[in-house]
C-alpha cells in the first residue's frame, strides 16, 4: 500500500484509523475500496449491536440513529464507485488525455 492509497483510506475512514490494520486488510483484500467498505461495515455492525438511543429522564438523551444512517450512505456511495480510489483505473480519459467512451450497444431499427 503506497502513501496515496493510505491517504485516501484515512480521508474515507478518519484519522484515528489504525494504519497497520489497514495495511493488513489491503494485503488480504487487494483494493482500497474493499478495505474501506469492510471497515465501514464492521463499524456499522458494532453500532447496530448497541442500543441506538439512550434516555435518562431529565438528564441526558443520546441517539446513534443518524450515525447509522451516515454509515449506510457512505457504504452505498463506496459500493457505487464514488469517490474514485487511487488504485483503481482511471475512467474517462486515457494516459494521453484522450476522452474515453463507454461501451454502447447497436440495436437494429424497426423496418418501415
Amino acid at each position: 500500500m503506497d502513501t496515496a492509497i493510505q491517504a485516501w483510506l484515512v480521508s474515507q475512514l478518519g484519522t484515528t484509523t489504525d494504519l497497520t490494520d489497514l495495511e493488513t486488510r489491503y494485503a488480504r483484500l487487494g483494493t482500497a475500496r474493499a478495505v474501506a467498505i469492510e471497515v465501514l461495515n464492521q463499524r456499522l455492525a458494532d453500532l447496530r449491536a448497541q442500543a441506538s438511543t439512550v434516555n435518562l429522564s431529565g438528564a441526558v438523551s443520546v441517539s446513534f440513529v443518524e450515525n447509522i444512517k451516515s454509515y449506510e450512505r457512505k457504504i452505498a456511495l463506496l459500493e457505487t464507485g464514488e469517490p474514485p480510489a487511487p488504485d483503481e483505473p482511471a475512467t474517462g480519459t486515457d494516459d494521453d488525455g484522450t476522452v474515453l467512451l463507454g461501451t454502447f450497444q447497436l440495436v437494429e431499427r424497426r423496418r418501415r
